[in-house]
């Protein structure tokens, strides 16, 4: 009998299962998308039914074809720093998930600043005081639904980042793994623990957080009788990392200086920095990546928040196109952009700025701009973003990247590479097996059950579909560049405050 890992993959607009067989080859895939909640500008949430549901679905059909017993292990892997609550008992949510891209709690985070915590945050947590973490979205839970500090206070109630969720549903263990508890604002990267005295300022009580665990060993065996996982009863789930971490170990960038980006809903890259953490002086954060037998491996990153997300807004809200893939015929139907910028801040700027108010723009206008150029604006403002990123981590990291590894929904379009490529002057190398992010879960869960052996193993697995090389002029690149820059700062502090 073939054997095969199961890897959930709960993404922000849809969730999957993909199952991985020993070559590391896609033998099926469930996926569901799920509705977005927008209460008011600015706020995004989701209804954890809808996680738990599509996911449950996403499962079902994975397995459809599978006998129990030829699935050894399972990999969660998740949109990361989305909150949930919930009651220890029942698992009923006190309220629904916030989204990582919701703003909220800016006005808190700006007020932490005033309180002279920027310092201590990052020196603990590796991170920025930014409402795209965890910790103020918590308070916001406590302070805002009716009981829930009461609640928490009397030990009734549990968070958990959304692989802590799932965990808990089909275990019943309560713990997060170190590349998302890193993702909180309340976790110690240094001493890999919560910080007592980080809870204590935020005024969250200790009782509700998991227990941080490795990325790779068994938290717990699947229940039985639980709709879509009937199965992998008794299956233990032994691999768990945030979408990112995931993403830079299934591109297989286990050594220092190796770099990926994720074309996703947002933009994420990240390079291994090795053994220890390195302390950002660009704009970008420091987290776990992960901890494998015993070793630590730690990861800058920066992140973009719309990316292809930008693309949805062309297609959904100004009905440019009428399907993603079709972004790369209209692009292509003009030489350039003509001058136009797209600046995509709509819900602020991530990485390297951290602009809480910066809103989006086009720039650049003029009687003959046409929906062709607006599209290929759209295309070249998400590998400008990744630019971005880039330049800041070459600044931090202190050496020279020598490739980019790409993967996630945008990375199938071939311009939008090829203008990455041309932007950051060095190749970028496209897997043939592109969802690495699903794969990463699937190697963290399969070495801790066996199904891989070492790290090496895992890296034979790896097959390059394209790997584009830079083409156009670089002075013509570097001046669109300065555009872009020129783009950002009309964008920025835009929202008064």
């Amino acid at each position: 009998m073939e054997q095969y890992i199961l890897a959930l993959d709960q993404g922000t607009t849809s969730s999957r299962a993909i199952l991985f067989d020993r070559r590391g080859q896609i033998a099926s895939v469930g996926q569901y998308d799920f509705p977005q909640i927008y209460p008011q500008a600015g706020w995004v949430e989701h209804d954890p039914a809808d996680i738990w549901g599509s996911e449950s679905r996403a499962a079902a059909e994975a397995l459809r074809a599978v006998k129990p017993g030829q699935v050894l292990g399972i990999g969660v892997t998740n949109q990361r720093e989305t909150t949930l609550l919930w009651d220890k008992k029942t698992g009923e949510p006190v309220y629904n998930a916030i989204v990582w891209q919701c703003r909220r709690t800016a006005e808190m985070c700006e007020e932490l600043k005033k309180r002279g915590l920027t310092e201590r945050i990052q020196a603990t947590t590796g991170l920025l005081l930014d409402a795209y973490f965890s910790a103020t979205k918590i308070c916001w839970i406590l302070d805002n639904v009716p009981g829930a500090r009461d609640r928490a206070e009397r030990g009734e109630l549990l968070f958990g980042t959304v692989e802590s969720y799932l965990i808990w549903k089909l275990t019943g263990s309560h713990v997060t793994d170190y590349s998302n508890a890193s993702r909180t604002m309340l976790f110690d990267i240094h001493n890999l623990r919560w910080d007592e005295e980080l809870c204590d300022i935020l005024h969250i009580p200790m009782s509700i957080l998991p227990r941080p665990v490795s990325n790779s060993e068994i938290y717990g065996t699947v229940k039985p009788d639980i709709p879509g996982f009937e199965k992998v009863t008794g299956v233990p789930v032994c691999g768990a990392a945030g979408d990112q971490q995931a993403a830079l170990f299934g591109q297989g960038c286990f050594a220092p200086g190796q770099a990926k980006n994720t074309y996703g809903t947002g933009c994420f890259t990240l390079i291994n920095v090795g053994a220890d953490p390195v302390r950002s002086r660009a704009g970008l954060v420091t987290s776990v990546a992960w901890q494998v037998k015993g070793k630590t491996c730690y990861a800058l990153e920066g992140s973009v928040f719309n990316g292809g997300s930008t693309i949805q807004w062309l297609r959904d809200e100004l009905g440019i196109i009428s399907s993603a893939p079709e972004i790369n015929t209209l692009a292509a139907t003009v030489p350039s952009s003509g001058g136009v910028v797209v600046v995509p801040a709509f819900t602020g700027l991530g990485a390297p700025y951290w602009d809480m108010y910066a809103r989006g723009a086009i720039l650049g206008l003029t009687r003959g701009t046409g929906r062709a150029h607006i599209a290929r604006a759209v295309l070249e403002c998400i590998a400008y973003q990744v630019t971005d990123l880039m330049l800041a981590m070459r600044q931090d990291a202190g050496c020279d990247i020598a490739c980019l590894r790409v993967d996630g929904g945008a990375s199938v379009s071939d311009l939008l590479m090829q203008l990455q490529a041309d932007g950051l002057r060095i190749p970028v190398d496209r897997p043939a097996m592109v969802e690495t992010t699903a794969f990463g879960a699937a190697a963290l869960a399969g070495l801790a059950c066996g199904m891989w052996s070492s790290l090496e193993e895992l890296e034979t697995l790896r097959r390059s579909d394209r790997v584009f090389l830079p083409q156009r002029v670089q002075s013509e690149c570097d001046e669109e560049y300065r555009l872009w820059k020129r783009a950002v700062a009309r964008a920025a502090d835009w929202i008064e405050h």
